[in-house]
């Protein structure tokens, strides 16, 4: 089930390509919508489209700027070993593979799942400054770490 030996380079690599791809695709989006608004026709309901317009400009406006404090904080995710779970640490349970990082979430790398998880996460609370073989709950999840990279 588990694959060992993960080049952690390469998987930052990858969180950093997935972490470009959205901005991207958020950039094109709202550039999408700003066109949109503008073509906008005068008609009775004008005014309550182009204000709908207006907040879900400024909504996703909001989570693009949450995608580049991710790419500030990727910049302080170093690829170093660690005998203990830290930021920048490839921490494999017997359950799930977590990439301690940022909060991008639920992401496949190499034919396996993995979690991209920020430092603050409950979870990765539970997890920082254990070792290989410590075990852990959350959320009456029980797993153990098989290995850290």
């Amino acid at each position: 089930m588990q694959k060992i030996g993960y080049e952690k380079s390469e998987l930052r690599r990858f969180v950093m390509q997935l972490l470009s791809d959205k901005i991207k695709k958020l950039e094109n989006f709202i550039d999408f919508t700003i066109e949109a608004s503008r073509d906008i026709k005068k008609t009775p309901k004008y005014d309550s489209i182009r204000e709908e317009a207006q907040e879900e400009i400024y909504q996703l406006q909001k989570q693009l700027a949450g995608f580049y404090d991710m790419q500030k904080s990727m910049a302080k995710v170093v690829n170093s070993e660690s005998e203990k779970v830290r930021l920048g640490a490839l921490v494999i349970t017997n359950k799930a593979r977590f990439y301690i990082s940022i909060s991008l979430g639920e992401f496949f790398y190499d034919g396996d799942r993995f979690y991209a998880i920020s430092e603050e996460s409950p979870l990765a609370q539970k997890m920082l400054g254990l070792t290989v073989g410590s075990e852990f709950t959350l959320n009456k999840i029980h797993q153990k770490i098989v290995e850290i990279i």
